[in-house]
């Protein structure tokens, strides 16, 4: 069998995954990324550790594969995008830490920017707003505190262009590129311009020769070096997708109109917005969803974003330890009816969309004596619920007009889930067999490339495991309302920190 892979290099692991030319998988490994939390607020990982799992992942994957007898054509490649990497590429070193997505220490730069002004033109030139999340200002940071003067070739990028650039020979050749989908997430990208803007690489200080070179998301960028996997050597490397635009491909939601959540370590929800830059609309960003290059125009996506979904169930097992294995909250949540009267919000890095609103924290409150683990697993699960309906109802208050969700991420395994997501925002959900959605549309944007399957053959090969009719549930809006009360306190009480972090910035 001609079989396509994806390497994922994720949050919280990278994977290696294979899939036939419709989509079904037929191998897959991975290996967990660990994470550090070196002050509150902050989030990092070892870049070389990233590298050393996509070369682990390979070849465990290809070892099954080969036994099996199947012929690996392309390779494409996904990732947690705004996730942020200092490298020397004359020797490959990391100079410091990578900055996760999820970090938090630019928060008063991000003020800053608001109070200036600056945030109405960083929202009209990226569709992005100004938020301690995206890349610009982290990579402002690692400029200021890093000792990247050390490197002979600096370069700063997302960790698409770090995993594509090593498997292609890294410091002795390599292909040091991004795509539209993970430049757009950087506020550097003119989303007009479709390129890096000096203006605003400008504002930031950040030296246009650190960045990669922007490519279409689908096509050839170079072949995987024999030092990279000697198995692999001159497998075309044909396809780059930021994590959560490679689950809308993979998703198959190549229309205008289609729309797709993914809960994972957060959860995030796209709708295809089609080749015409949309309106701004309030809650939400303006993102590339994808470049097909020769085979295609660009097309745009309107994101909402919430960075703590499947991170809070980590939580309850990891620090809590009410839970033994992720797998055991959806029963668990299950087995009472509510969260008798708890409300959890899971602000543990700020709140994302519709809110925006870096100095929230995370929140557990409404606790009686009667409370149990079951309750508070329910309070979790239904916190997620109630974010994709927020995130929902601001996309139908900015116009866009939903007919079905398609859900993917670990998270979705439950049906509690699905079933709030499709009861709070009254729309069918729809769960396809494999919720691998983000590493089968990076392999299947590398076949777009080498294979030549067509958009129309992808929608075709899409299929639903199961599906999830809204109810009327009274009870469910009630608690969604005092959710959303929840909410505005949290937010309150972020409100001084969020002051006396501005104070305190130097001048």
């Amino acid at each position: 069998m001609r079989v396509l892979l994806a390497v994922d290099a994720g949050t919280t692991s990278v994977r290696a995954l294979a899939i036939d030319t419709r989509g079904r998988v037929v191998g897959v490994a991975h290996r967990a990324l660990a994470q550090s939390y070196p002050q509150p607020g902050w989030v990092e990982h070892d870049a070389a550790e990233i590298l050393a799992l996509v070369d682990e992942s390979l070849v465990e994957l290809v070892a099954s594969l080969d036994a099996a007898g199947h012929d690996v054509v392309a390779i494409g490649i996904t990732n947690q995008r705004e996730t942020t990497v200092a490298i020397d590429r004359s020797d490959g070193r990391p100079m410091a830490p990578a900055i996760v997505w999820q970090d938090r220490r630019t928060a008063s730069a991000c003020a800053a920017l608001h109070a200036s002004g600056d945030d109405v033109v960083l929202r009209s030139r990226t569709g992005l707003t100004v938020d301690p999340y995206f890349s610009a200002t982290k990579m402002q940071w690692l400029l200021e505190h890093a000792p990247l003067d050390r490197a002979r070739e600096l370069g700063l990028c997302t960790v698409d262009t770090l995993v594509a650039w090593h498997l292609t020979g890294g410091p002795d050749g390599g292909a040091y590129v991004t795509d539209p989908s993970n430049a757009s997430r950087t506020m550097l990208y003119d989303l007009d311009d479709a390129t890096w803007s000096k203006a605003l690489c400008e504002l930031f200080s950040v030296p246009a020769s650190a960045l990669a070179t922007i490519v279409p998301s689908c096509g050839v960028i170079g072949t995987v070096a024999a030092t990279v996997s000697p198995r692999l050597a001159g497998v075309p490397v044909a396809g780059i997708l930021g994590d959560q635009q490679a689950a809308l491909f993979g998703q198959r939601c190549t229309s205008e109109g289609m729309v797709k959540a993914t809960f994972g370590t957060g959860a995030f929800l796209l709708v295809n917005a089609g080749s015409a830059r949309p309106p701004s609309v309030d809650g939400l960003v303006t993102t590339v969803a994808w470049d097909l290059g020769a085979l295609g125009a660009r097309s745009f996506a309107l994101e909402a974003s919430a960075f703590v979904a499947g991170a809070a169930i980590q939580w309850l097992r990891d620090e809590l330890g009410l839970i033994e294995s992720a797998e055991q909250v959806g029963g668990l949540a299950a087995s009472v009816d509510d969260a008798n009267g708890a409300t959890f919000v899971p602000a543990f890095a700020g709140l994302g969309s519709p809110w925006w609103d870096p100095s929230a924290r995370g929140t557990l409150m409404g606790l009686s004596r009667g409370v149990t683990r079951a309750h508070v697993a329910r309070a979790v699960v239904d916190s997620l619920g109630y974010l994709g309906r927020a995130m929902l109802d601001a996309m139908r208050a900015g116009g866009v007009e939903l007919t079905e969700l398609r859900v993917d991420g670990g998270a979705v395994a439950m049906d509690l889930l699905c079933q709030l997501l499709a009861d709070g925002a009254a729309l069918r959900v729809r769960r396809p067999a494999s919720v691998e959605a983000t590493a089968i549309g990076a392999a299947l944007l590398a076949g777009v490339a080498t294979e030549g399957l067509t958009l129309r053959e992808l929608e075709d090969s899409w299929a639903a495991e199961a599906s999830f009719d809204p109810q009327e549930n009274l009870a469910a809006d009630a608690a969604y309302a005092a959710w959303l009360d929840a909410v505005s306190r949290v937010r309150a009480l972020g409100e001084p920190l969020a002051a006396s972090a501005v104070a305190a910035r130097p001048r």
